[in-house]
């Protein structure tokens, strides 16, 4: 049987599902939008008697299937018991990001069409907890435009040889506004002085190289990074032997705007250094709230 790959894309309604499937067609992905899941085998087999015309296959599947869809799982197991394989990809974004997308496109919730917005994010949430448990990959797109979200969806699935084995992903967050859920390893920095508390560096952000100068002049700041080079020089290589293509590195302090951005930032270099493909993101670093 010709071995094809299966891309199930999935998640919240606004959260991105439409620029991830043209994102999967750019890359020589053959795509479907809104396929009933009962038709997920049935089209499998089509694909596997096109002698190899076509290997890749995205399909977005999601709560607009209405009834058929409480049977994704059913088929999902159908498909892997005759011998095809899928990965699922599941977005999400913040209630807030959602609301907000969904006033701009004037479209309504497909779980609320008559009533508020949040109702019917709460009741998709719900529906969709136990499939966003089993997903293989997790992309938050409270943060992306369009293009960080193709950029990430590129370095995540791309198999070419234009792309490294493993991509990394340094993430500065605030443990206020809650982990990121995508993330595979979270170090906590706020044991390092924060400039938050110096009158004359607290309207800046470890974006700015007086914040940067402050965070890195501390014996413990130094120390610490040494270790963390150390620890990650460890681990990417038995991450690379497993088979791992996407590394997710969480960097956290109060707020995500003075400490963990500046330590990302450093980390950053150290791994760019050692020859890694890495990508850096601020998830809050333009919160204005207080603490960093």
């Amino acid at each position: 049987m010709m071995k094809l790959k299966f891309i199930i894309i999935t998640g919240l309604s606004g959260a991105g599902k439409t620029q991830a499937i043209r994102c999967f067609e750019d890359m020589g992905y053959f795509c479907i939008d809104n396929l009933p899941p009962t038709l997920i085998l049935k089209f499998a087999h089509l694909c596997s008697q096109t002698k190899g015309q076509i290997e890749k296959v995205a399909l977005v599947i999601d709560i607009r299937g209405g009834k058929f869809f409480d049977t994704l799982f059913d088929n999902l197991k159908l498909l892997k018991e005759q011998g095809f394989d899928y990965e699922i990809l599941f977005l999400e974004a913040s209630n807030k990001v959602l609301i907000k997308r969904f006033k701009e496109s004037r479209r309504v919730h497909p779980l609320a069409p008559v009533g508020r917005i949040i109702d019917g994010i709460l009741k998709e949430r719900a529906k969709l907890r136990e499939l966003k448990e089993q997903a293989d990959q997790i992309i938050d797109t409270s943060n992306f435009t369009p293009f960080q979200l193709k950029e990430e969806i590129i370095a995540r699935f791309s198999k070419g040889k234009k792309y490294p084995k493993l991509i990394i992903t340094v993430l500065s967050f605030g443990f206020k506004y809650g982990i990121p859920v995508d993330t595979d390893l979270v170090f906590d920095v706020r044991f390092i002085p924060n400039p938050y508390y110096v009158d004359s560096l607290r309207k800046f952000s470890g974006n700015d190289e007086k914040i940067m100068k402050y965070v890195l002049r501390w014996d413990v700041t130094k120390k610490f990074l040494i270790k963390l080079e150390d620890f990650l020089e460890f681990l990417i290589p038995h991450y690379i032997k497993e088979g791992k293509t996407h590394l997710v590195i969480g960097i956290g302090c109060t707020g995500g705007r003075h400490r963990s951005v500046a330590i990302a930032r450093k980390l950053t270099d150290i791994l760019r250094e050692k020859s890694h493909s890495v990508i850096v993101k601020h998830r809050d670093v333009y919160h204005d709230e207080r603490g960093s």
